[in-house]
Order: C-alpha cells, then structure tokens, then sequence
C-alpha cells in the first residue's frame, strides 16, 4: 500500500547475513479488538492482536499464505507464523522482524518468499532505509528456509527492477519460478526507470535456493504511453493449465505460461467504464471464470461511502472459454461505509466447492466479504463480517482474507489475525488443501 500511494502521487544480490532475530512461541495476546458486526454464516472464533516488535503504527499486517496446520502473516516490519491446528485457539510460533514494504509472503516447503517494495540500505533483515537515488540500494524478494518454523532463516535476497510489490510462486521439480511484479516507473530512483513494462522472473533451484536468481525480464505491453504508471500489480498463476492472469495497472491480461520464463500475453482487457486499478485476480477452480478486481484509490480512500457508484472499485467477473476472457458482470459490497473509513476491493480467494461459485475477499474497513457469483450477472453477498471504523484519518481493516480448510483467515491491517468460521450451507463440501498460496492455483 504504501509504495502505490506514494507512486500514485507522483505519477497522478546474494548475502550471508545472519538469520534475523525472532521471538520464541507463545500465547496470544488477550487485548480486545474493536466491535464488529457479523452476519448468519459465519462466526468470528479467534484474534490474535499484534504483538512486539509488530505493535507500532507502521506495522501494518498484510498478505497470507498457507501450509499444513501453519499460516504465515506478512508485515512491514517482517512476517508471523501462526500455529493454526486448532483454528479456533491459534498460536504464534513465531515472529521473525524483517523491515520493508510490503512483505507480501509465498511459501512452498522449506521456502518462504518475501517481496521488498522499498529500497532498503542492503539486502538483508537488519539493513535501514536506503536512499532510492542510490543503485546500492536493495529492493527485490527475500528467501527465508522455514525448515524449522521456529526459527526462519535468512538464506538470500534477489534485486528486481523496482523492487518487488507481489510475488508469485510457480513450483517445479527441482525447481521454482517466481513471477514478480511491481509499479514504475519511479522518478529520480535508480532502480525504477522508465518505461517499466515489464515483469520479474526469479529462478529458484529447490536444492539450492542461494542460488537464485533472475532469469527473464519479459514486456509485457509495448503501447502505452511513456511516463504513465506502469508495471502490474500482482498475477494469479494456474500451472496445471498453464494459464495466468495478470492484473495490470489500466490493464487486465490473460497469459500462456507453457514457457516458465517466457510467457505470453494471449489477451489484453480494458474497462475504462469501471476499472482504474486492475488489482488482483483469481481463477475459480475449474478455470471456466476469473474475477479481476479494482484497487480503485489505492487502498487509502473510501471507496465505499454512498456517493461512490457502485461500478467503481469493485470487481468484475470474466467467462475463460477457449483462452478468452469476456466480460459477464460486475460486484461491489452493498454495505455503505462511512466517509472516513478505507474501503475498496482487495485480496481473497474463490472457495473450492463444487456446483457454486463463491468468494471471500478483504475489503479493508469494508471487512470481509462472502459472495456469490455463480450468476455473474446478478452476484450477491451472503455472509459479510465488519469491524466499527477506525479514527478519522487512521488506516486499517482487512488486508487479505482467504478460505483455507474450513475457515476464513483475515490479516488485520491493525489488528492481526482473524479467524471465521464459514456456517453457510452453500459452503458444505469444499476441498480441503495441503497448502496454499493464493496467487498459485494448484
């Protein structure tokens, strides 16, 4: 968030450090989080509020990821593991302190994945701030082996062109892709040039992940105009069809993957009608649809208040037939928010049940959405839950919210972790998963 604002206003290596510091396992903390209003189908179980050294008021959570009975929670200020094998009494096992914006984590067995969109003095957990007009300046993705999830460690760092807002991660035998996006160009950086159309791709060899690096810098636009804010935000991966989509900034894509390193851009969308900021996207699990959704303000604004049309910051739902995307219709939450609170669409997951097409989605103060849009044309929420605003001016809510297993887990912008239960009928029989990665669709 905090990199697309600034870029927003202005557009209108390897290492052997030491493992970072960590905090051993313990309790949750107990202070209470603010009132929220819930609906039938779902229950909230569980908070775990934020705790030392992530309690100061930079340390916004963000993304999740997930595998066996652990959910891993990034931060600014580095990430959480959380022991979820009782999802109603969720632990932290631990928290590792790792400065840099955003931190947005991926994880596939030993590895953990970290994005680094803020230049940072070097690469590793205990570099500052760095200066954006020096080329010594880091920004990238950190590596981290959890083989031992107790005590994370700091294994390398790769340097990407402006850094590292999202990371995708494309497993493989033997070895790993890592697609990674971020905005640009960024005036008088040394790491963020004009035009930046383009993607990262990392290699990681899975026996040998000091060794990565990157090995593709694929355009993905030839067209637009020099100067405009350009990049994508993140992209959603499908390997096993060997699709992706990529949600760009002005752009929606649809890719053919087949070549790890060297994908293919099969479809370009636009929506200038309703789309500013293509945000996110996700396949639903049989590949028929994809929804695309709209960052509109950049997470900082209240896109949700009354005023705001409701075809403005919202998402929008796509048929996939024959590896083309046409649109079918759109979705925003119809609970109004306050003028105060930040609201607009953000990161979720299609539920993995059959015969239904169900999302849940963080939608910062607007809390977490349950929708239907087994319809398209007329998608509907079911189940939403929705914390009281926040001070005038403050910034928080839910970052990401995801299903995983039988309960939805949100990441707290300012409160931590939440886990809900998913009670609706409709959500009877959904798969459960040995992991996931939200932007990976195995």
């Amino acid at each position: 968030m905090k990199r697309l604002f600034v870029a927003l206003l202005l557009i209108a290596g390897c290492s052997t450090a030491p493992p970072p510091p960590a905090t051993p396992k313990s309790a949750p903390d107990i202070t209470p989080a603010p009132e929220f209003t819930i609906t039938p189908g779902l229950r909230h179980v569980a908070n775990v509020p934020p705790g030392a050294p992530f309690d100061t008021p930079e340390s916004f959570g963000t993304d999740l990821a997930f595998q066996g009975k652990y959910a891993f929670a990034g931060n600014y200020d580095g990430f959480t593991v959380y022991d979820i094998g009782d999802p109603a009494n969720p632990s932290i096992v631990t928290r590792v302190l790792c400065p840099a914006g955003q931190n947005d984590v991926s994880v596939y067995n030993n590895l953990l994945f970290l994005s680094v969109d803020e230049p940072r003095a070097g690469p590793d957990c205990s570099s500052g701030p760095g200066d954006p007009s020096q080329g010594a300046s880091f920004e990238g993705v950190r590596i981290f082996d959890i083989s031992d999830v107790e005590h994370p460690r700091y294994v390398t760092a790769v340097r990407t062109q402006c850094g590292s807002h999202t990371n995708t991660l494309i497993p493989g035998d033997g070895v790993h892709y890592v697609y990674v996006s971020s905005p640009g160009p960024i005036p008088n950086t040394a790491n963020c040039p004009e035009p930046h159309e383009i993607i990262s791709i990392i290699e990681v060899p899975a026996a040998d992940p000091a060794a990565a690096k990157v090995v593709a810098t694929p355009t993905l636009f030839t067209d637009r105009d020099p100067g405009r804010f350009g990049g994508c935000h993140d992209i959603t991966a499908f390997p096993s069809k060997n699709l992706a989509v990529a949600a760009c900034y002005g752009d929606g894509l649809l890719l053919d993957i087949t070549d790890r390193v060297a994908p293919k851009v099969l479809q370009r969308v636009t929506d200038r009608a309703n789309f500013s900021i293509w945000h996110s996207a996700a396949f639903t699990p049989d590949g028929t649809k994809v929804v695309f959704s709209d960052e509109l303000g950049g997470g900082t604004t209240p896109m949700c208040a009354a005023g705001v049309p409701k075809n403005k910051g919202g998402n929008a739902v796509y048929e996939l037939k024959d590896r083309r995307l046409t649109p079918l219709g759109l979705f925003k939450i119809p609970r109004a928010q306050t003028g105060t609170e930040n609201c607009v669409a953000h990161n979720g997951n299609v539920i993995p049940v059959e015969g239904r097409d169900l999302m849940v989605q963080a939608w910062y103060q607007g809390g977490v959405s349950v929708w239907d849009f087994t319809d398209p044309a007329h998608a509907r929420e079911i189940a939403s839950f929705d914390r009281e605003p926040l001070a005038p001016g403050a910034l928080g809510g839910s970052w990401s919210a995801y299903f995983y297993n039988g309960y939805i887990y949100s990441s707290d912008i300012t409160q931590g972790l939440d886990v809900l239960q998913l009670t609706d009928p409709s959500t009877a029989g959904a798969k459960k998963l040995p992991g996931l990665n939200p932007q990976t669709q195995e």
